[in-house]
């Protein structure tokens, strides 16, 4: 069956490059016709072994030193539909789109919703995991990326990106005959909840590695609210998890670098003046711990400001690996902040992977483990 293209994801694989590098093993088409839907071919190449450099000369995107008078170049792949963009394998379409502002383009990859997936899933959770986890884990990822494709493609050229700031996507190389499996077993299903004007439909269905022995309320965290996002206790996550990963080790940093860190992130601050104190206000508490949710920033001109407690964590540590969660004591120590007591891996919000594993192992079913994680949501089937 044919899936509808209102559904077809629009992936930013690379954005602002001025080069990179193609590989087809096929032979494949390229078209810059503007009407897209006509698929009027515009150049055809034979099956090339040699690598292919895409790059901008004189403002015009040129393919294998060919140029194209258009803003808009998709690249055609014959069968497999398979193409490498720099060294990394992906499915599906390859679009490139000129930024003439900026002297650039960006690599946008467009492919169906399943497809996607595949090679998402993969890179969200090891393929070994159990198979009702990996159910779990498509029916999710399908409802975030389909949300996220509605909330805010409309408004620009892509739905997702690559990376952790949406979800993980690894094209082939995520993919395998387990995590296939749990795509086309779940293939279409999403998970939808009751809205405020009393209609159901999908909402962002968040997760993280490890929440730490309690998920977090969306607000908290994304300032967004829908009843499947409250918080649950999780007693899942921390008999699947690592223990180095489900208790993480003190984080030790001078005060001048998470200063010089917020003021980077967030330039509205410098209107503080100096930041004389950072403090947690309003966290959750839970039985044995606590999670940070708000912190208060005192200037030294008697202003102060506030922030989510995840924003400050990630511009902090954007990547996340050292300043793992906000699950953690802060405590100032002469001219140091130290982050103790942390435990899991991630926002807290929405579906605990680790605990979804848990669950799977004692035998809990892919709709299970849903209604646990997002209370008040079902899964319905959309295509």
């Amino acid at each position: 069956m044919d899936i509808d293209p209102q559904f077809w994801v629009r992936v930013l694989l690379l954005d602002d490059i001025e080069t990179c590098v193609l590989k087809i093993e096929s032979s494949f088409s390229i078209t810059d016709d503007p009407n897209l839907q006509t698929q009027l071919t515009t150049a055809r190449f034979d099956q090339i072994d040699a690598p292919i450099n895409i790059q901008l000369v004189n403002g015009q995107i040129t393919i294998g030193g060919r140029p194209f008078m258009n803003d808009e170049v998709v690249v055609y792949p014959d069968e497999p539909y398979i193409f490498n963009l720099d060294g990394q394998s992906y499915r599906g379409k390859l679009k490139l789109l000129l930024n003439p502002e900026s002297g650039s383009f960006d690599a946008i990859n467009l492919i169906p919703p399943e497809v996607y997936l595949a090679g998402v899933v993969g890179a969200e959770m090891p393929d070994y995991w159990e198979p009702e986890a990996l159910k779990a884990q498509a029916i999710a990822a399908r409802t975030y990326c389909l949300y996220i494709k509605k909330r805010f493609g409309k408004n620009r050229e892509w739905d997702m990106r690559k990376t952790a700031a949406h979800q993980v996507y690894r094209g082939v190389r995520a993919e395998s005959t387990e995590i296939w499996n749990s795509v086309n077993q779940t293939k279409g299903q999403v998970l939808v909840c009751k809205q405020t004007d009393g209609t159901e439909d999908i909402f962002p269905t968040y997760y993280s590695s490890i929440c730490g022995g309690h998920t977090e309320n969306s607000i908290n965290v994304f300032g967004d609210s829908f009843e499947p996002l409250i918080g649950v206790p999780c007693s899942f996550c921390m008999k699947v998890a690592k223990p180095k990963f489900f208790f993480w080790p003190m984080l030790q940093l001078d005060n001048a670098f998470v200063v010089s860190r917020l003021l980077q992130r967030y330039p509205n601050l410098k209107q503080l003046g100096k930041i004389i104190n950072i403090e947690s206000v309003e966290p959750s508490d839970y039985e044995d711990f606590s999670r940070l949710t708000k912190i208060k920033l005192l200037g030294s001109n008697g202003k102060s400001d506030s922030l989510r407690a995840e924003d400050f964590r990630l511009a902090i540590d954007p990547t996340g690996r050292k300043f793992k969660s906000t699950v953690c004591q802060m405590v100032k120590q002469g001219d140091k902040w130290e982050f103790s007591s942390g435990r899991g891996w991630g926002h807290g919000v929405g579906m605990c992977q680790c605990g979804a594993q848990g669950m799977a192992r004692k035998g809990k079913k892919a709709k299970k483990i849903l209604s646990y994680y997002y209370p008040d949501s079902k899964i319905i089937s959309i295509y």
